[in-house]
């Protein structure tokens, strides 16, 4: 039957070129957590954190590996369930993100020993293709924030992308004056959205909403902080533009708490947050429960990409005012080697990305080729 035998950490990180600006500052460095499971037949599975990469690391080192090592490869669902029961008082933060990353890990694993997709051993995959859009442009550093993303756009128009999401939140006029510019450069066809990042106050985000709703877009995203529930309700109750957000949350009942307002289109779980595959399919039932869109957030390395793109292919379509129904697939275009240290995203001639046919997420990653961006690793067996 096969047992796990070993847990790996790889710590690894990067400077970007140049600093990727949203509404709540300007990210320099980018660190990660690539967890590796093996099993006793030599499988490997990988998992991800990107929000709290050391903490959950100390989590799974001197915790929740004695939950993993020596369990059954193929017991995933009965593991999901054990670790839950070990988050003590963190129901929703560094223990739902290493409890996320071993569940990733762990399907990879189960799937790559059966030789089919995560998609395929979760009952199987609803298509073979997902649209892509572009999680990009960023705001610069001086004085016009916006002075980059004609050029950029033009970038990602060339490279086949049909759906399109820069930060906003310089300011409501700024905003506005964005939106329409970008919507002339792109035309009619190309679907918008904008994302906040959760650094303004709900009244800021509902007065750039306002003043972006002539360029059409699809939703505004994260328009406060997570926690403020009464302000996604009151943006909701005056926005003419639908809200998305989630990406943030780590339990299904902060999920619940978020759809009971009432306040969002479309909601976005992050694997690499809410508990990998295991969690995000809880989250996807939630949703259909209340006739919502959902889709995965996603702005990481390759495995979560690949783990997104397996959970995106299991998601139930849903029309929510694009040419193409829901769900999409974020694609970070900022230039993240660890997201294309295997090669660029390929998109079709329909700007969508297709699933791949080989076992488990589908990418074949070895840890010797992570040396370039390793920072620390660590290993915990038998």
């Amino acid at each position: 039957m096969g047992t796990i035998a070993a847990i790996r950490g790889h710590h690894v990180g990067f400077a970007p070129a140049t600093a990727l600006g949203n509404a709540a500052g300007f990210i320099r460095r980018r660190d990660f957590l690539l967890l590796e499971i093996e099993a006793d037949d030599g499988t490997i599975g990988w998992g991800e954190v990107g929000a709290s990469p050391w903490a959950a690391a100390a989590l799974i080192r001197h915790g929740f590996a004695r939950q993993v090592i020596g369990q059954p490869a193929a017991a995933h669902g009965r593991i999901f369930e054990a670790l839950l029961a070990q988050r003590g008082y963190d129901q929703r933060g560094v223990s739902m993100m290493a409890i996320s990353a071993i569940d990733m890990a762990l399907h990879d694993v189960a799937a790559r020993r059966q030789g089919v997709s995560v998609a395929a051993l979760r009952g199987g995959a609803l298509r073979n293709r997902v649209p892509a859009y572009a999680s990009g442009p960023f705001m610069l550093e001086g004085p016009d924030p916006y002075a980059g993303f004609p050029r950029d756009i033009d970038a990602y128009l060339r490279r086949g992308f049909r759906a399109i999401k820069p930060r906003a939140g310089a300011g409501p006029a700024a905003d506005g004056a964005m939106a329409e510019a970008l919507r002339r450069q792109v035309g009619p066809d190309v679907a918008l959205m904008v994302d906040f990042n959760r650094g303004v106050t709900a009244r800021a985000g509902l007065a750039s909403a306002q003043l972006m709703a002539p360029a059409g877009l699809l939703w505004i995203e994260e328009p406060t902080v997570p926690e403020d529930l009464p302000g996604y309700r009151m943006v909701a109750q005056t926005s003419p533009i639908g809200i998305a957000g989630g990406e943030a949350l780590g339990s299904l009942a902060a999920f619940r708490e978020l759809l009971e307002t009432g306040a969002v289109s479309v909601v976005q779980p992050d694997l690499s947050v809410c508990g990998g595959y295991s969690g995000y399919a809880r989250v996807a039932a939630l949703c259909a429960a209340w006739d919502l869109p959902v889709m995965p957030h996603v702005f990481g390395t390759l495995v979560n990409f690949h783990a997104s793109l397996q959970a995106a292919a299991l998601t139930p379509s849903r029309r929510g005012g694009a040419a193409m129904p829901y769900p999409f697939l974020e694609c970070d275009v900022s230039g993240n080697p660890l997201l294309t240290m295997l090669g660029e995203v390929p998109l079709d001639a329909d700007g969508m990305v297709r699933l791949p046919e080989g076992p488990g997420a589908g990418f074949d990653l070895r840890a010797e080729q992570l040396s370039p961006w390793l920072v620390e690793s660590w290993s915990v067996a038998a």
